[in-house]
């Protein structure tokens, strides 16, 4: 049995305290991971649309480096979503810091809608599909998805074939979206067999007279497709047991990857 966590946050400010405050919790609690949801260490993106490339740069480095003190300090992974800029342009990406390290993946599939088109904004490369971050700890395989690629097959079927027992999913949902992504949820853990643990963002964001809710409901849904730990709509921390048996016997009582591999010549 493996403790993880979610971190349920707005936007935060230059202050490390109300990080620290929740890493000094994890850390009492035995957590070995810690997810944070997208636009925590960031601005919303309706915001960075109207700030200024070096200003956006010194919040992720700032916010980068207050990451990496908290890891070193309370001996957590730590995996959250962070804009990268290079030579002027931004990057949507997603750090995991070790004490030790720090790697990085880049967003390959963004949204590219009228109200909210990343795909314009951000500088991410648009060429062949690669692989997710996948990366092994506490002997256990996690892989790492931004929040819109949890719609595409390509990305769990590299997690299938890389044989992850627990995907980490950053989002910020907002508007009434809330059914439709537990539905996803659901279906996305029970069809592969695997943990989703969902960190969604909260706070609002008011765009002339309209309202952006994010409403949290951060949760960890289980290898059977069932959701076994969720939050309300507020700043909170949610720390979930894995378990290496949970995962075996959803995938010996349904067998979906093995009955397919009998089919594949």
């Amino acid at each position: 049995m493996t403790a993880i966590a979610a971190l349920q946050m707005p936007t935060q400010g230059m202050s490390p305290n109300a990080l620290d405050h929740y890493f000094k919790i994890a850390k009492r609690k035995d957590v070995k991971l810690l997810l944070l949801g997208e636009y925590v260490l960031n601005h919303f993106f309706k915001e960075l649309e109207t700030m200024p490339a070096n200003m956006i740069k010194d919040q992720s480095e700032h916010h980068l480096a207050v990451v990496k003190e908290l890891s070193r300090k309370y001996e957590i992974v730590v995996v959250a979503p962070l804009v990268s800029v290079k030579g002027g342009k931004c990057y949507k990406a997603i750090v995991k810091v070790t004490p030790k390290s720090t790697h990085t993946y880049y967003q390959q599939i963004l949204m590219d809608y009228g109200h909210w088109d990343e795909a314009k904004f951000f500088a991410n490369e648009s060429k062949g599909l690669e692989d997710p971050m996948v990366f092994t700890h506490e002997g256990l395989r996690f892989g790492v998805i931004g929040g819109f690629e949890l719609h595409f097959n390509h990305f769990f079927d590299r997690l299938s074939e890389r044989n992850v027992d627990i995907l980490l999913l950053p989002t910020s949902a907002t508007f009434e979206s809330h059914n439709r992504w537990r539905e996803i949820l659901k279906t996305r853990s029970f069809l592969h067999n695997i943990y989703i643990l969902r960190a969604n963002r909260v706070g609002e964001y008011l765009q002339k007279d309209i309202k952006w809710k994010f409403y949290g409901d951060s949760m960890l849904v289980d290898p059977f497709g069932e959701v076994v730990s969720v939050l309300d709509d507020k700043e909170s921390l949610m720390v979930v047991n894995v378990e290496k048996k949970v995962l075996r016997d959803a995938r010996r009582l349904w067998g979906f990857k093995r009955v397919f591999q009998k089919h594949q010549a």
